[in-house]
């Protein structure tokens, strides 16, 4: 065995240790920790152990404390590692010259601004040949001159040196000073020089004389090096290097934050110029937009066949006021939310598409307008559009809506994602709210996280008791095992300031306080709770809290888990790695259900077209406007014999029952004129008009039902029934028919009422025509209310099987008594006298039959009625020959037609005022009536609920999933394709 001095084996326990154990250089907060790392890659037991397991990594965000280092299992007890040289400067350059390609290879289309800028960084970047002096002498010279790789393979091993240096203290504690010592020094962090390099060197404790280049031999005792570390502990040596490696990183730190902001700028200038058509190509749409639309299609499809939506995006969840819409904010870079101090302002979930894109703006899906991020004026406008948008969603006696609200935000530097903030979980329903608001915002909550490919945004206050939260239950329940779950601690700022014991802060980060698991666990500040706050003064406060908090330099929190933008950049690296993995395999479920619904629509189907809702909606109202139309091409003819025919039917009671019987009772032609004329013009001031009016409108209402409801072939589709029907009544609802023409209508029939003038025969042959028609119509309608009351005749009895009532009998024995009368005394007048009711009682009595008076009255009635009806029209057979006396006014003549000349005035007044009301029909209420058909059509078409009332069915149900399907089907498989093309 080849003995060795003291400094051969300082040399063997400087070689030993690996170079890359120590400090490192600090990337800024957001690029601490790879975001694979951080999420996906924390806990894997099937990667071996790093061989610097022993040395933990140190950055200036934490001061962590030394640990001995632990030799890794197997071997013979040394290390297993390739020595490599460990210089910080050429690391540092490769990759701000690495930055430099990427940000001007991005910059490609940016032409003479991108070369220009080029040049501005090559000049920014300091001279590295200004910084060899890090490097001491004697590494240049024994990295030409020796070969390290065969020395150490020529030095014994760390036990057979331990025999020969039994007098120093444990070799573990030395080795961990070395390594900690060196790596500080060979990160290149520091101002002393090489000379001071050396000089910590010597300082080390169990230092063996090291020769340089320039500098004399240096022999250390053990003892020498003893007291001299005692001097000097290692924590004050720590806390001087670590100071003065933070003055480093802080500076190399603004250097690289100023190359990203150059970096986003120069971007936004290609982007802007790829707008502009520059390059003369058609710029693509974003893989995140193309997602986007399919969400928005996907957030309306219904169907029957079990085809889910479990497309990937991130649900924000958490306890109202935890911070969600903060944390949202941040990630979107703008205060687009409105806001509220302790009360529910998110009522309804709110899809927020972010994508990247050369100017900070915001839209709605449905709307056009562009809201400027960068304007406040734009944004309070945009908080307040959807405030409103909220308040609208929300039906009458609710608090919470599940109707999603679609905004896409875009801007330089914004992670691409499709998060969905929903109404935050509350414990106790308040005043003013629905009694169901907790069950609805649970159910809300559970519909979006029971996606099995969604991501979940738990958001948790850190600033209150975490035996108060409610979320972390129900995602636990939605995500037992954590897969898809980040955590985010917000307000750290007060849970550090106001918790006792900090570590309950590193319970909960470290997921051993909740009994929930997640892929990422995360610590934000989201501002100081002031609602005019930029987002620029939120991201310096957090960061500066982040640099000098106690829960980083203790260790309690990694860097890699603090900051809005790490969280956003690990969020998106989880949400385009469940999208890879998912989104081909929901494409296929797709492709099975359209061809479900085209079999089906095939098999049931098949000689129709596949036309959805609204489709239908467009051909029924095309059908119902030519339906209006071909109500205003009704002939005059039709127009004025309809409204002749309704208006006698309304008005011949009246004219029977109130004017002709009681004047046709009189003795003479004078008194009957007279009666006449009174009860017409009493009847034309008061009821004649708006009985003419109301004749007019039931007219126009059955004329237009009718052509709505008119059977039109095999093209007739009954699927539109109940739209028509509804579309009829409202139409006919809205109308107001126009009664300014009523005065000139009620002088119309008064004139045409004391016109007695028949001049020529057709008129009389036609006035006695009508006159014949109405009585025999009163006679049958007498003959039938007498008939009910006397009970079936004899013939009726024995062919039917039936027989009279006790009241029939009654009723008919009174009618026979009646009619003895009639028969003796044939002029008798419709009144029955009390002495003749006496009498044909005790008749009746005689017989034994016991009858009122009352039924002896009302049978009178009837019987004289038919009585004077039978007279009435062998009178008018008289009169058919009598227009020649009419002529002569009945002089030399016992013949009077006066009843016929009343007949032929009603006849005339029936015809003119039927004229009057088809003109005001045809020229006024017929268009109006057309423009409030045009007007409902117009409302049914953008109240999207009735038409689902109006117009339903499988068939419809069939074609809008069949439609959607097909359309989902396509966006996927070009996301899909463009996804494929970026990679």
């Amino acid at each position: 065995m080849l003995r060795v001095g003291s400094a051969v084996a300082y040399m063997a326990c400087r070689n030993l240790v690996s170079p890359n154990m120590g400090v490192r250089f600090r990337m800024p907060l957001q690029k601490l920790h790879p975001l694979s790392r951080a999420i996906h890659h924390r806990y894997n037991a099937s990667v071996t152990p790093p061989q610097r397991s022993a040395a933990r990594h140190f950055t200036s965000m934490s001061r962590l404390p030394m640990q001995p280092p632990k030799p890794p299992p197997g071997g013979h007890g040394g290390w297993r590692y390739q020595q490599h040289r460990n210089f910080w400067m050429l690391r540092l350059a490769s990759r701000l010259l690495k930055l430099r390609y990427i940000v001007l290879g991005s910059a490609v289309g940016g032409g003479y601004t991108a070369k220009k800028t080029y040049e501005e960084w090559k000049d920014m970047l300091p001279d590295m040949d200004e910084y060899n002096w890090v490097i001491p002498d004697f590494f240049w010279e024994m990295s030409k001159q020796i070969d390290l790789d065969k020395l150490t393979k020529m030095l014994p091993e760390l036990v057979e040196i331990a025999k020969f240096l039994p007098e120093l203290p444990d070799l573990d504690k030395i080795g961990e000073n070395f390594t900690f010592l060196k790596s500080i020094l060979f990160t290149g962090v520091g101002s002393k020089g090489a000379s001071g390099q050396r000089l910590l060197l010597a300082e080390a404790p169990g230092d063996t004389p090291v020769k340089s280049a320039t500098d004399a031999p240096v022999t250390a005792t053990p003892e020498a090096s003893g007291k001299q570390f005692r001097k000097s502990s290692d924590k004050e040596k720590v806390d001087q290097l670590q100071e003065e490696l933070l003055r480093t990183q802080v500076k190399y730190q603004r250097m690289l934050e100023r190359l990203e902001r150059e970096n986003k700028d120069l971007r936004k200038v290609v982007l802007q110029k790829d707008e502009k058509g520059i390059h003369q190509r058609k710029v693509k749409k974003s893989l995140i937009d193309m997602y986007s639309e399919v969400l928005d299609i996907l957030s309306d499809f219904d169907s029957n066949y079990n085809t889910q939506d479990h497309l990937p995006r991130v649900v924000v969840v958490g306890d109202q006021s935890a911070g969600k819409t903060s944390v949202l904010e941040m990630i979107a870079q703008a205060r687009i939310f409105p806001r509220g101090s302790g009360e529910m302002m998110t009522r309804s979930p709110v899809k927020v598409t972010l994508s990247e894109g050369p100017h900070h703006v915001a839209m709605f899906k449905d709307s056009s307008r562009e809201f400027d991020l960068g304007k406040e004026e734009d944004l309070a406008a945009l908080r307040h559009e959807i405030e409103l948008r909220m308040r609208k969603s929300v039906k009458e006696g609710q608090t919470v809506s599940p109707e999603t609200i679609s905004l896409s935000v875009k801007g330089p530097g914004i992670q691409r994602m499709v998060l969905v903030d929903l109404p935050g979980v509350i414990s106790t329903v308040t005043a003013g709210m629905a009694a169901d608001t907790k069950e609805t915002i649970f159910s809300i909550s559970k519909n979006y996280m029971q996606n099995p490919n969604a991501i979940i945004l738990c958001i948790q206050d850190g600033s209150v008791d975490a035996e108060r939260s409610i979320v972390t239950d129900l995602v636990s329940q939605m995500d037992p095992q954590g897969k898809r779950t980040i955590f985010v601690l917000t307000k750290v700022d007060l849970a550090e300031k106001n918790l006792a014991s900090p570590n309950r802060i590193q319970q909960i980060v470290e997921g051993k306080l909740f009994p929930m698991k997640a892929l990422g666990y995360f610590a934000v500040v989201t501002g100081k709770g002031s609602a005019g706050e930029s987002i620029d003064s939120i991201k310096d406060y957090e960061e500066d809290f982040f640099q000098n908090s106690r829960l980083l330099r203790d260790g309690m929190l990694k860097a890699h888990q603090v900051t809005t933008k790490n969280l956003s950049l690990a969020v998106s690296d989880c949400f385009w790695k469940m999208v890879r993995e998912s989104v081909e395999q929901q494409a296929d479920a797709f492709k099975a259900s359209r061809f479900n619904l085209e079999t089906e629509w095939k098999n049931n189907y098949p000689r129709l077209r596949e036309l959805d809702r609204n489709e239908l909606f467009e051909k029924a109202k095309n059908e119902i406007l030519d339906e209006v139309i071909s109500l205003s091409q009704v002939t005059p003819k039709h127009w004025e014999a309809i409204l002749e025919k309704k208006l006698w039917e309304r008005v011949s009671i009246h004219v029977i029952e109130n004017i002709y019987l009681p004047a046709a009772q009189t003795m003479n032609s004078g008194t009957f004129n007279t009666t006449v004329d009174i009860k017409l013009k009493q009847w034309t001031d008061k009821q004649l008009p708006h009985k003419a009016l109301e004749v007019a409108w039931e007219t126009l209402q059955e004329e237009f039902a009718r052509f709505m409801a008119e059977y039109k072939g095999k093209d007739q589709d009954d699927i539109f029934d109940k739209l028509k029907e509804a579309v009829k009544d409202e139409s006919i609802k809205r109308h107001k028919w126009n009664e300014t023409a009523m005065d000139s209508l009620r002088v119309i029939q008064h004139n045409t009422l004391e016109d007695r003038s028949i001049t020529d025969k057709p008129q009389w042959d036609a006035a006695i025509q009508f006159m014949e028609e109405t009585l025999q119509a009163r006679l049958k309608d007498t003959d039938s209310v007498i008939n009910d009351m006397a009970g079936p005749y004899w013939k009726q009895r024995w062919m039917s099987w039936t027989s009279r009532s006790p009241e029939q009998h009654i009723c008919n024995e009174t009618k026979k008594e009646l009619e003895r009368l009639l028969k003796l005394h044939e002029d008798h007048t419709a009144y029955l006298a009390n002495d003749e009711v006496t009498t044909v009682r005790k008749n009746l009595e005689g017989r034994g039959v016991e009858v009122d008076p009352v039924l002896i009255k009302d049978t009178w009635h009837q019987l004289y009625r038919r009585h004077f009806l039978q007279k009435a029209l062998h009178h008018c057979n008289l009169c058919r020959r009598g227009f020649y006396y009419y002529q002569r006014q009945f002089v030399d003549s016992e013949l009077e037609c006066n009843d016929v000349v009343l007949f032929w005035r009603i006849q005339r007044m029936l015809l003119i005022t039927a004229n009057t009301l088809r003109q005001q029909l045809i020229n006024t209420e017929v268009r109006r009536l057309e423009k409030n058909v045009k007007e409902v059509l117009e409302d049914f078409g953008e109240d999207n609920e009735r038409k689902v009332h109006l117009i339903t069915g499988r068939r419809v149900q069939l074609a809008e999933d069949l439609k959607k399907v097909r359309e989902i089907q396509e966006k996927l498989e070009a996301f899909i394709e463009a996804l494929h093309e970026e990679k």
